[in-house]
């Protein structure tokens, strides 16, 4: 699928000035009140009675004849800098530059180049609006992130017919080729004996459940891991979920996506990191190979766990994954996953909750995702409802009776497979959007990765020159 790219700058190029309503409307009532905009756009939106709201935008016909744009921004400073990403889809297809740039132009420029994404592996694609790189922006930069979005998008959007175990494993294969990482997979009988929780999940369907493993430049002095939940279609199990809740299962994989693309960008930019990838991949499937309620496993950390519900399988199979990770001790452990529908209930489909029991990093995180409009709230490990965890006949169970805060438990599952002294956090992301908002398309989404790259950045730095 194409990449996406910023537009040559020609010509031919129409012009877009951005304006803030407000001020744009008192321009308006009174000509001349704000600098640098046409005048005869301010003469024909006032014959023309045009009402400027955030978000609304009109043509008008330059003096020489040529057509320009006028755009309505939300004059609050704090409003989404990714606004002016709406002219993506709002504008017809054809090449278009800023006159004058926002406050936040390279956030700006890539909600551009994010909101003309559109999932074509099915249907051919339509000619889309293309942007003029802004002014002193890395577009290059620019461009990285959003190929690397894109990316698992169109992983998220593919339907488990076409993505299953096989496809996603390829697909990290095929990244770890692009970036010269090493890449190693554990199946059979190496993971039913190293990774049981993996094998368990994964054992009833007919697609063979595996690890992922990417290194890349391994012999870096500090250490990264990222972990992502690679359920390619999550039928429930035994415990079958109803068809409401199955209908968008295909994204379950939406975690090991998102690892994916931050790996990526994390890559393309030569982080100076050892970079480590987990992806525990399987299909949580119904037949008569599948786990069942009440069935003890071990775990690769040596912890027993005996399953309470056969749909809480995702925290299964990244337990064995996360104490695969622990064993090396990284500077910096995150993972993602569609762990919880719990954490929709509390906070909805666009803000993703985080856990860490660093307080440091907790804030580096939080003001990551403001900066980068990656946003994301964090939640507390509470102690407290960790014994509600308690296993009757093993040491854990996997999905606790009455479902209250659900997202805190699977947390406090996962945090017992991480050691007290790792630099941790557990990403519960929706992996969707499900009402198309500024760059971002209704569908598959790597939230979160942006910020993880951010963070990467800033902790570990770009590598020298050698």
């Amino acid at each position: 699928m194409p990449k996406p790219k910023f537009a040559e700058a020609s010509e031919k190029c129409v012009p877009v000035w951005l304006a803030g309503a407000k001020k744009l409307a008192a321009s308006l009532k009174e000509p001349g009140s704000i600098s640098g905009l046409p005048a005869e756009a301010l003469r024909f939106a006032a014959a023309m009675s045009f009402d400027p709201k955030p978000g609304r935008h009109f043509w008008f016909t330059q003096q020489d004849g040529a057509p320009g744009v006028i755009f309505c921004l939300d004059d609050d400073p704090a409003a989404d800098p990714f606004q002016p990403g709406a002219l993506a889809t709002l504008l017809p297809a054809g090449a278009y530059r800023w006159m004058n740039n926002p406050e936040k132009p390279e956030l700006a420029a890539l909600a551009f180049l994010l909101g003309s994404h559109s999932f074509t592996r099915y249907k051919a694609p339509r000619s889309r609006a293309a942007l003029v790189a802004p002014k002193n922006v890395d577009a290059a930069a620019i461009e990285s992130i959003a190929s690397c979005v894109a990316f698992a998008r169109d992983l998220i959007d593919t339907p488990a017919n076409d993505l299953g175990p096989d496809e996603l494993e390829a697909a990290a294969l095929g990244l770890a080729a692009e970036f010269g990482a090493k890449a190693k997979v554990f199946r059979g009988k190496t993971l039913a004996r190293d990774f049981p929780l993996i094998h368990a999940v994964g054992k009833g369907s007919p697609r063979e459940p595996r690890l992922v493993e990417l290194r890349w430049n391994p012999k870096r002095a500090r250490k990264m891991t990222l972990v992502g939940k690679g359920v390619c279609f999550d039928s429930g199990g035994l415990d079958i979920k109803p068809d409401s809740a199955m209908g968008l299962m295909k994204k379950d994989m939406g975690g090991a996506a998102t690892a994916l693309a931050a790996a990526a960008m994390i890559m393309a930019a030569d982080l100076d990191v050892a970079l480590r990838l987990l992806i525990p991949i399987v299909e949580n499937s119904v037949s008569g190979e599948a786990f069942r309620p009440g069935d003890v496993y071990p775990s690769r950390k040596g912890l027993t766990v005996e399953i309470g519900n056969t749909d809480a399988e995702g925290r299964l199979i990244l337990a064995d994954a996360l104490a695969l990770a622990d064993e090396e001790k990284p500077e910096l452990l995150i993972d993602f996953a569609t762990l919880t529908g719990a954490a929709r209930v509390a906070l909805g489909p666009d803000l993703p909750p985080f856990y860490t029991d660093d307080d440091a990093l907790a804030e580096a995180i939080s003001r990551h995702g403001f900066a980068v409009n990656d946003p994301v709230w964090r939640l507390p490990l509470w102690k407290p409802y960790a014994a509600k965890l308690d296993g009757k006949t093993a040491d854990l169970n996997n999905a606790p009776a009455g479902g209250m805060a659900g997202s805190i438990t699977a947390a406090l599952f996962l945090r017992r497979f991480v050691s007290p002294g790792v630099s941790w956090a557990h990403f519960d992301i929706y992996g969707w959007t499900p009402t198309a908002r500024p760059g971002r398309p209704e569908g598959g989404e790597a939230q979160a990765a942006r910020l993880v790259f951010s963070l990467a950045s800033e902790k570990f730095g770009r590598a020298k020159l050698r």
